[in-house]
């Protein structure tokens, strides 16, 4: 059964928000929203300011200006009500490597108050093909591997609102077919909002609502997929990609 997610108009609300460090402006003068049930790509090149954003967005960094609402809170005064509700992969992150996959997800679970956690993990486990991985060490394990692991702590707390960072790096491409069948499901059964940053233009295509396309702190377009595709007459958004980050005007 879908669970009931409290009525709140964004799951995302970000006004005029930006990040300077010393002389270099990291995200300039931003604003979106990102609506409950969808999932909202955030594209650009190395050094675009995503994942500046993100961290702003999961309360790591402090913005130098702007203001942040998740699922209803203020970021500035009311974070851990917001964080509580919201979780975050990214393959690039490494969780503890001498800890086992399930102590790994044991942690979180912890940390999140899970109920039920050993059937949640089992759970998980048969989801992402983890089950004879549970008693290895983290840092053992294969690329792919630790990317399904850091997938599994994602959805360990069932977030109303997940941030993605690449998740389907380092899979083969039928593991990653899998994982995005896995996100479609999660976001149509449990109304939840997914950010995501990837540089896999099909995945974006398949997966996206809406997206924004970042280049030097900016954001220089937004859209849905076809109607950026249509706008700059290209064939994908690969190709669209490619125009903005190689575009001088931009």
């Amino acid at each position: 059964m879908a669970r009931r997610i409290p009525a709140v108009m964004h799951a995302i609300a970000v006004d005029h928000l930006s990040k300077r460090y010393a002389h270099t402006l990291a995200v300039d003068d931003i604003s979106f929203t990102l609506e409950r049930g969808n999932i909202l790509g955030l594209l650009g090149g190395n050094g675009a300011g995503k994942t500046t954003t993100i961290s702003m967005l999961l309360g790591l960094l402090v913005p130098t200006s702007g203001k942040i609402t998740l699922l209803g809170h203020d970021m500035a005064h009311d974070r851990f009500a917001a964080l509580a509700r919201m979780n975050f992969s990214s393959p690039y992150i490494a969780l503890p490597a001498r800890l086992s996959v399930r102590e790994n997800l044991e942690v979180y679970g912890h940390l999140y108050n899970v109920p039920g956690l050993n059937a949640r993990i089992r759970e998980l486990a048969a989801q992402f093909d983890l089950t004879g991985l549970l008693a290895r060490p983290a840092g053992e394990l294969s690329a792919g591997q630790k990317t399904r692991v850091a997938l599994a702590k994602s959805l360990i707390n069932r977030p109303d609102l997940l941030l993605l960072d690449e998740p389907t790096a380092s899979l083969d491409p039928d593991t990653g077919d899998y994982v995005r069948t896995v996100l479609e499901a999660y976001r149509d059964e449990t109304g939840a909002a997914i950010l995501l940053a990837s540089h896999n233009m099909a995945e974006v295509e398949r997966l996206c609502d809406d997206v924004l396309m970042m280049k030097t702190g900016r954001i220089v377009d937004q859209g849905r997929p076809a109607e950026l595709i249509a706008r700059y007459g290209r064939q994908t958004m690969e190709d669209v990609f490619l125009h903005i980050a190689r575009s001088e005007a931009l």
